[in-house]
């Protein structure tokens, strides 16, 4: 008995140490989620120049010949840098921002504050490259993020857009802003159009016996919904604003770039940065990473990237995302593969 009771006390200090030890990893996560961090979101600066010029050196001293070779190398490149140390303050400078947009254009915030950075740093002669990649999205979204660049030009920066892959409806919309938009070769471009889509569940629902009320003040407060019954006069109404917006669409594109073609372009086609280089829709075709290895010679080429701290939410749900794209990915490369 009194061994039972033993045992019995050892199993019931385990398990409230198992407990009580849990319970304090549990109050750490949540007071370190909870607690504001100081700097937790930041402007961080890269000087892409100098990483070049680093790279061309490794690059030079890897294929010299000889030992003899290597030591004048080093000689041309200490002096070269005692040089460069006096010019650098001299240089004009060529500020790069990256922006990625998605359909709800969310990334404009970020951009904002990478703007408010370089507005801050920048000189008379500056230049800025936005590296821009978006096939569109909201249009509010879009349109700020078009009267975000439109900030650097009013502040007498020269502003280049740079098209790798795609810069579609609302990203055609802020590549329009710069004085200057470079595009790859099949980079595609354009889309100058408004869509908008629906489904609509009313048949389903009355099938199922299922009424829907929709109670509005305005005659046109709601025009289409997903559940009620629509009518004509809702989807005119709804056809008149998508109109409006596209009108507007093409006379932000005519302001900023008044030698198109608007007729020929704004019709919601895109075309490839060949294509679209002959239709006026771009001035140059060459990709971003050409560009700054031309411009990084004579100018300081400096990155700036707007980093935001990431709490634990936002690190778990990136974690769930990335392995649901890994699983949907590795899916899809085992469906395509040829049976054996």
């Amino acid at each position: 008995m009194l061994d039972f009771f033993y045992q019995y006390g050892l199993f019931a200090a385990k398990a409230l140490t198992w407990v009580l030890a849990i319970g304090f990893v549990i109050a750490l996560i949540a007071n370190a989620a909870m607690r504001p961090k100081k700097g937790a979101n930041r402007l961080n600066l890269e000087d892409v120049s100098a990483d070049l010029h680093q790279q061309q050196q490794q690059l030079q001293m890897a294929c010299a010949l000889n030992d003899a070779e290597r030591k004048q190398l080093k000689q041309q490149f200490k002096a070269a840098a005692k040089a460069d140390k006096k010019a650098q303050d001299d240089r004009a400078r060529l500020y790069v921002l990256d922006f990625n947009g998605s359909m709800d254009a969310h990334e404009v915030s970020g951009l904002s504050r990478e703007i408010t950075g370089l507005l801050q740093l920048a000189k008379a002669g500056d230049e800025v490259l936005v590296r821009l990649e978006s096939g569109g999205g909201v249009v509010h979204g879009y349109g700020l993020g078009a009267a975000e660049l439109a900030r650097i030009k009013a502040h007498g920066l020269k502003l280049t857009v740079a098209v790798d892959k795609v810069a579609a409806s609302g990203g055609y919309m802020m590549a329009c802003v710069a004085e200057r938009i470079i595009a790859a070769p099949f980079a595609i471009v354009g889309s100058i159009g408004v869509v908008a889509q629906m489904p609509n569940f009313n048949k389903f629902l009355k099938n199922k016996d299922i009424d829907v009320e929709l109670h509005t003040a305005g005659a046109f407060k709601r025009t289409l919904t997903l559940f009620g019954e629509n009518d004509d006069a809702g989807r005119a109404k709804f056809q008149q604003e998508l109109e409006v917006i596209h009108h507007r669409f093409k006379d932000f594109i005519a302001q900023n770039r008044p030698a198109l073609a608007l007729e020929k372009v704004a019709t919601g086609e895109h075309w490839l940065g060949t294509d679209a280089l002959e239709l006026g829709l771009v001035d140059e075709l060459s990709t971003s990473s050409e560009y700054l290895l031309s411009q990084s010679g004579n100018k300081r080429v400096i990155r700036l990237h707007y980093q935001p701290k990431k709490n634990l939410k936002d690190k778990l749900s990136q974690a769930v995302e990335l392995g649901i794209s890994r699983a949907v990915l590795k899916f899809i490369s085992a469906a395509q593969r040829p049976f054996s």
